[in-house]
């Protein structure tokens, strides 16, 4: 089954625990963290991680954009992340941090932007359980899905089989709705990320099945 992750980036801060509340049939929540340098805006920190532990019990999908993101790692640990992903383009030592992760006991994400070749990952893929294919270019919700990405997913797919990596999570990030999310899939994805298709509808959680439906379709 294909996982949703609804992004909370798209939500009502205003309103945060309800919001939260509202996609409680998700699988996952994403959490995306920025730092104003690696991407050119700031969101939240550990914090708003720690006070949305109390209020949910969905596994935490924390995506730090974040440069040098090592500095962090124990504080969303001990906010209550679950996994903790971090982008190739950001980290000087990326097999140190991935390894820090790990050994924090956290589950362990690789990222990649939409113009970095997928072949970046392929050192690290024995090390993480997830690799995020960004589908828009990090920093602001509400993108338009870059069709072009497609064709790393279907790369990092093959390696990961080829290293018999056969749990390896896929998971997009970036213009996620019933159409693209199909597109996604079918390209070798199994975790979606979607913020704007999702926080902007009535029913929360009617519209998460609906995207799971076009997903699976």
């Amino acid at each position: 089954m294909v996982k949703i992750a609804p992004s909370i980036l798209a939500a009502d801060f205003g309103r945060l625990a309800s919001e939260v509340e509202s996609v409680k049939s998700a699988d996952w929540l994403h959490l995306d963290i920025m730092d104003g340098h690696f991407v050119p805006n700031i969101s939240f920190g550990p914090g708003v991680v720690a006070a949305l532990r109390n209020v949910s019990s969905l596994l935490f999908d924390v995506h730090l954009m974040v440069l040098e993101p090592d500095p962090y790692l124990r504080a969303f640990k001990e906010a209550g992340a679950d996994r903790l992903t971090v982008h190739v383009e950001a980290c000087r030592h990326l097999h140190r941090t991935l390894g820090t992760i790990r050994d924090l006991g956290l589950r362990a994400g690789v990222a990649i932007n939409p113009a970095t070749p997928a072949a970046l990952v392929q050192p690290v893929l024995h090390m993480v359980d997830l690799v995020l294919v960004m589908t828009v270019n990090p920093g602001f919700g509400g993108q338009r899905f870059l069709p072009e990405t497609l064709g790393k997913i279907g790369e990092i797919r093959e390696m990961a089989q080829r290293q018999g990596l056969v749990d390896l999570e896929l998971e997009v990030d970036g213009g996620i709705d019933p159409t693209t999310a199909k597109s996604a899939v079918q390209a070798g994805a199994t975790a979606l990320v979607a913020g704007t298709s999702l926080f902007r509808a009535a029913d929360r959680a009617a519209a998460i099945e609906a995207l799971r439906r076009a997903a699976e379709g």
